[in-house]
């Protein structure tokens, strides 16, 4: 089954180009099926970009998904058009009073600044505590699933001296859920200035770590509830992403060494993806084992249902 989104959406034509099966509104009412409410909370500057990503993603099950875009009130970014925001998203303050089978918290490029001083910081927590009552499941990703470790177990982040940049092979965990049908090794791009103490997770009895590696420390983490879910990696990118993020930091004069593990040969250009596989299991099994299986029919039932 498709995701339903609106036809005027970029990602609407990026992905009926690659034969994905995307429903229009118009159609999806005739549908006689409960369809899965996810809310995206699009932090990233590239929100056209990470749409597609994730909708990409989201697309691969056979679920029929309607799709909520969320931005900050407090903060509206200037890389993409307000014409596209005010068209397609809505603010928390919109949908407060909604419950959500899943949602997804993107990362931000804030990894450098203390938390007090993200300028949304304050309207995030909110969210923070609003997911605890009204979503079935979430997934936070890179910078997203450090500020959630933070607000929610109280674990900060450290700055690393140089940036977490490429793609990195992971020992993930056997017999779980979440990771079914992937092989022993996992690949996850990272991009990121800053980390979590691993330890600092392992140490918790509420938090369960599923992917790791001697690189990036742990890779993917979930509450022992499966209800949050900690992406430290970026699984959603593209072939390209990391090429073109690698090629903006170099035009900018910043110090930035290739992405690791990425490139297949010396003149940066050519690209093997051995990610692939692993972000769409990863979310396939989030959408069957976290939500679906998880969230009750009546979704006005969300926080009813946890509470017992």
């Amino acid at each position: 089954m498709p995701i339903v989104i609106p036809k005027d959406l970029p990602a609407a034509a990026s992905l009926q180009q690659e034969n994905i099966f995307v429903m229009l509104p118009e159609r999806a009412k005739t549908q006689d099926i409960r369809p899965l409410e996810i809310a995206i909370l699009n932090l990233m500057p590239t929100k056209i970009e990470t749409e597609t990503q994730l909708m990409r993603l989201l697309s691969n099950s056979p679920l029929q998904i309607n799709i909520t875009l969320l931005e900050t009130a407090t903060y509206r970014g200037k890389h993409t058009a307000s014409e596209h925001l005010d068209a397609f998203y809505k603010s928390y303050e919109d949908v407060k009073g909604n419950k959500f089978d899943g949602m997804i918290v993107t990362g931000a490029p804030v990894e450098k600044l203390d938390y007090d001083d993200v300028k949304y910081w304050a309207e995030l927590e909110e969210i923070f505590d609003y997911i605890e009552d009204n979503v079935t499941s979430t997934i936070f990703i890179c910078w997203g699933a450090q500020a959630a470790m933070y607000h929610y177990y109280g674990i900060p982040k450290y700055d690393l001296p140089q940036k977490k940049f490429g793609i990195f092979r992971n020992l993930r965990r056997q017999y779980e859920p979440l990771l079914k049908g992937m092989d022993d090794y996992v690949y996850i791009p990272h991009s990121r200035h800053s980390q979590i103490d691993s330890d600092a997770i392992r140490r918790n009895p509420d938090l369960v770590v599923l992917a790791e590696s001697d690189e990036t420390g742990v890779s993917i983490a979930r509450s022992t509830d499966s209800r949050k879910i900690f992406l430290f990696g970026h699984s959603e990118y593209d072939r390209y992403t990391l090429k073109n993020e690698y090629e903006r930091d170099l035009a900018k004069g910043l110090d930035i060494a290739p992405p690791e593990h990425y490139f297949a040969d010396e003149s940066h250009t050519d690209v093997k993806m051995c990610w692939q596989s692993t972000a769409n299991l990863l979310y396939y099994n989030w959408l069957n084992y976290c939500v679906y299986q998880q969230t009750p029919y009546n979704i006005n039932d969300i926080g009813k249902k946890q509470d017992k």
